[in-house]
C-alpha cells in the first residue's frame, strides 16, 4: 500500500522542486558499519551473512520515512512497506536481478530469500521484469570483493527512478572489529543527508 504526499504543505516542496530538475538528481556517501557482532550471530544462526545484513538494512529501510518516498508521476508516495531489489550472482560470474519480500521475522525471511536466490542462479540473462523492476524496493548489491572508498551506478537519466541503491562492500579487520562499506545513493528532493544518517544508525543498531 502506499499513500499520496500533499506536495503542497510539504516541508520539502522546495527542495523537491529544485533536486527534480537536476539531471542526476541522486547523492551518495559511503559510510562504516561494524559488523562484528552480525557475523558471529549469522554463524551461530547458521544463515548466510548476506542474507544477514540484507535482512537488516530492510529493517533500516522501513524505518526512515524518506526511503519509503517514490516519485511516480511527478507526485511522491509514501509505501507502507519496502522490499529488495537485490543482484545475485551465478556459477559464471554473470548476475540477476532478484524481488526479494520484506518479512520482519528473519526465519521468514531467510526461506522467502533462499527461494529466490535459487530461482534466480537457475536462470539467465538480467531478469527485468515488473516484479524485479517494482518501485517499493531498494536496489541492493554486495561487492564483496572490494573494499571500496567510493561507488557510483550506471543510470539511464531518461528513465524515471527514485528508488534507494544500497550496496555493502568487503569486510574487513580493524582493531579488533570486523567492519564493512556501506554506500547508499538516494535522490536529494527525497531526502538529505540527516535521512542517510537515520539510516546507517537504525542499520547499526541491527547489526549489533
Amino acid at each position: 500500500m502506499k499513500h499520496l504526499l500533499d506536495i503542497a504543505s510539504w516541508n520539502r516542496r522546495e527542495h523537491f522542486t529544485f533536486f527534480s530538475a537536476f539531471e542526476e538528481p541522486f547523492f551518495g556517501l559511503v559510510a562504516t558499519v561494524d559488523c562484528t557482532r552480525a557475523l558471529a550471530e549469522a554463524k551461530r544462526l547458521g544463515v548466510p551473512f548476506f542474507l544477514y545484513y540484507l535482512h537488516a538494512a530492510l529493517q533500516a529501510v522501513n524505518e526512515v520515512e524518506a526511503f519509503r518516498y517514490r516519485i511516480e508521476d511527478g507526485q511522491v508516495y509514501c509505501y507502507d512497506r519496502i522490499h529488495a531489489s537485490a543482484t545475485i550472482g551465478r556459477a559464471d560470474n554473470t548476475f540477476g536481478f532478484s524481488f526479494i519480500e520484506h518479512h520482519n521475522e528473519l526465519a521468514d525471511f531467510i526461506q522467502a530469500a533462499t527461494a529466490e536466490i535459487a530461482a534466480v542462479q537457475a536462470s539467465q540473462g538480467l531478469r527485468l521484469n515488473e516484479t524485479t523492476s517494482r518501485p517499493d524496493v531498494i536496489h541492493f548489491s554486495a561487492v564483496p570483493w572490494v573494499r571500496f572508498t567510493g561507488l557510483s551506478h550506471a543510470r539511464s537519466f531518461s528513465h524515471p527512478d527514485s528508488c534507494p541503491k544500497i550496496s555493502v562492500g568487503q569486510t574487513y579487520m580493524e582493531g579488533g572489529a570486523t567492519l564493512m562499506p556501506v554506500s547508499i545513493n538516494i535522490h536529494h528532493g527525497l531526502a538529505d543527508g540527516y535521512h542517510v544518517g537515520l539510516f546507517l544508525a537504525a542499520f547499526q543498531e541491527r547489526l549489533g
